[in-house]
């Protein structure tokens, strides 16, 4: 990402052993990245489960097709949405971005689900 551009974001549709998606942030050279088991909330006022996984190096926003049998997360990758975001906040236990995607568009909140575990964060479709 140049400076003068907008950090990017793909949303993985992922039919591996349990079906779920992806959301990979760009930050930092990375993609910060997020199984949400039941995709993203498409109302405001909506919230999901999203689980925090390895960063993913940034060649892998465009990647579809299948992860062979007996990789780890083996199975079909096709992308759901993708574009870019704006940064509203980024903190160790608050994330808040707007999407420009071509389906997800608006602000989304991330914020840590600490009683449910150290990896385990809500997902939030804010209000407009």
């Amino acid at each position: 990402m140049n400076s003068d551009q907008k950090p990017r974001f793909v949303l993985h549709e992922h039919f591996a052993h349990h079906h779920h998606f992806d959301l990979r942030l760009e930050k930092d050279g990375v993609l910060k990245s997020w199984a949400v088991p039941k995709g993203l909330p498409e109302h405001p006022g909506e919230k999901r489960l999203a689980i925090a996984v390895e960063d993913h190096p940034l060649d892998y926003i465009g990647f579809e097709g299948a992860i062979p049998a007996g990789d780890y997360g083996a199975g079909d990758v096709k992308i759901a949405d993708n574009g870019t975001y704006e940064t509203v906040a980024w903190e160790p236990d608050r994330i808040e971005v707007i999407l420009h995607g071509s389906r997800l568009s608006g602000k989304y909140t991330l914020v840590r689900f600490r009683k449910a575990g150290d990896k385990e964060w809500l997902v939030l479709r804010a209000k407009a």
